[in-house]
């Protein structure tokens, strides 16, 4: 059997490499303040790789993005796969999310580069994301008769978009914990005003 690469698998470890370089200098350096050249020379590839993979700097970032929102989600699935309660499930989500706001990686790329340089970009991707699982989540509680009837997607931009600033809130502090604190009782605080009193739990 061949040990040879297929061009899939060099053009995969490419991307990878490519990847990995643009996530340790955007976090270190900000978007602004990277270099293509220094970025390529810690990936060990040509400039050439980098455009025929991605076509820009800006594209770069949102491959990036893209990685990280996703990496968010996966994370986030499993903080909350061993809760039942659907309320509870929600809450525990919130509350992550913000604490995830306390990490520098996703405070620069996430929080302060992405919504600057990529604009409505970033906006659909957090659409496709954030906003598509809170609905869904809003959705279910209401079926459940655990929360007040309401539209669930116009609950869900609302949410989301609190969640956002507070997020924007806590990355923004030299010492990010004592807002945190202060934003998961305060998200929690709004949450309560969703839910049906007596309420089945289910």
């Amino acid at each position: 059997m061949s040990g040879r690469r297929t061009h899939a698998q060099m053009t995969s470890e490419t991307r990878a490499k490519l990847l990995a370089a643009a996530r340790r200098a955007f976090a270190e350096h900000g978007y602004a303040g990277t270099s293509m050249d220094e970025l390529c020379e810690d990936a060990g590839l040509t400039r050439g790789a980098l455009y025929h993979q991605f076509g820009s700097k800006k594209a770069l970032l949102e491959a990036v993005v893209e990685e990280i929102d996703a990496e968010i989600g996966a994370h986030l699935d499993r903080h909350c796969e061993a809760i039942t309660d659907p309320w509870e499930q929600l809450s525990a989500c919130n509350t992550e999310y913000l604490r995830l706001a306390m990490n520098p990686e996703i405070q620069q790329i996430l929080l302060r580069d992405a919504p600057a340089v990529l604009g409505q970009r970033m906006r659909e991707i957090d659409e496709a994301s954030s906003i598509s699982a809170l609905t869904e989540a809003i959705a279910d509680l209401i079926a459940r008769g655990r929360i007040v009837e309401c539209d669930p997607e116009t609950v869900a931009r609302m949410l989301n978009g609190a969640l956002m600033d507070a997020a924007l809130w806590i990355a923004a502090a030299e010492d990010p914990a004592p807002r945190f604190e202060r934003a998961s009782k305060s998200i929690s605080l709004l949450m309560g005003g969703l839910q049906r009193e007596g309420g089945a739990v289910s």
